[in-house]
């Protein structure tokens, strides 16, 4: 249980999600790839290979060499996209592919939080484009996440500017905190991944959902709660409940959430060495 409100006479505090097996049930990245080939982002052997990368993520996640893969990836991946129509496409589908995945524990979480009169931040390696629709959907006050610059021509340039993955998480949390005057020590961190370890240890109240079997080892060996979340439920069918309304993300770090395909390729091309080898 959350404990009660919070002393508004104390410094504020906040809950830091990380969002994909932690707040929804897949990769939130990988979900679009079937709207990005629809929209004639990426063909249809893209969306096979992220069918594929899907599998292997909700299996065991990606490790840090499966990630740094990705992000080496990303930048070719999305060079020449419209920035505006990423986000449109999103827009358009994100009710369908996100809504139904989102898990109700999770949900449940995020009220009692706001309840207690924390602020909610989703932290998320995933670019803006996807993450910030969903925080929005989620009632998040917040979104830090991967960021890549954008031309003068409205399109992605191939740089990437900023990678929400590992200690860069734990960085900009500690950066809201100083900005926003959180109380990290009576603040809340949940995810999945080893790889957030340095977000975990930045608050007092670190919580492991679903980990995968390094994160649970360390959870053990640290103490840490571990949350099993399994019911995926769609927000309107409990908005009764989650009666805090949805309010605009004041982002943190916008960019793309077109990464779909790139994680797609980097996983299917590391398995296809492997099995070579």
């Amino acid at each position: 249980m959350l404990r009660d409100v919070e002393n508004h006479s104390l410094p504020r505090t906040a809950a830091f999600f990380d969002l994909d097996k932690t707040v929804i049930a897949k990769s939130s990245t990988l979900t679009f790839s079937k709207s990005f080939y629809q929209g004639g982002l990426i063909n249809r052997r893209a969306v096979l290979r992220t069918a594929y990368a899907q599998f292997v993520f909700l299996a065991g996640g990606a490790d840090h060499d499966q990630m740094e893969r990705m992000r080496k990836y990303l930048s070719a991946l999305c060079r020449g996209w419209n920035v505006q129509q990423v986000k449109e496409i999103v827009a358009e589908t994100l009710h369908d592919l996100i809504d139904p995945i989102i898990y109700d524990e999770a949900a449940t979480l995020i009220e009692q939080h706001h309840t207690a009169g924390r602020d909610v931040v989703i932290v998320s390696t995933s670019g803006a484009e996807v993450v910030e629709p969903i925080g929005e959907l989620l009632g998040a006050d917040r979104v830090v996440a991967t960021r890549m610059v954008v031309g003068d021509d409205g399109c992605f340039t191939g740089e990437v500017e900023y990678y929400a993955y590992g200690p860069t998480k734990a960085e900009a949390i500690r950066e809201l905190a100083a900005s926003e005057g959180y109380d990290l020590a009576r603040c809340y961190a949940y995810s999945d991944s080893v790889t957030d370890v340095p977000m975990l240890e930045s608050v007092g109240h670190p919580h492991a959902v679903n980990p995968d079997r390094a994160l649970r080892r360390e959870s053990l060996a640290r103490e840490w709660p571990i949350l099993d979340f399994h019911r995926p439920v769609r927000l309107k069918q409990r908005l009764p409940a989650l009666s805090v309304p949805p309010r605009p993300a004041l982002v943190a770090a916008a960019a793309i959430g077109a990464a779909a395909a790139t994680a797609g390729l980097v996983w299917y091309a590391s398995r296809r060495r492997a099995t070579a080898a």
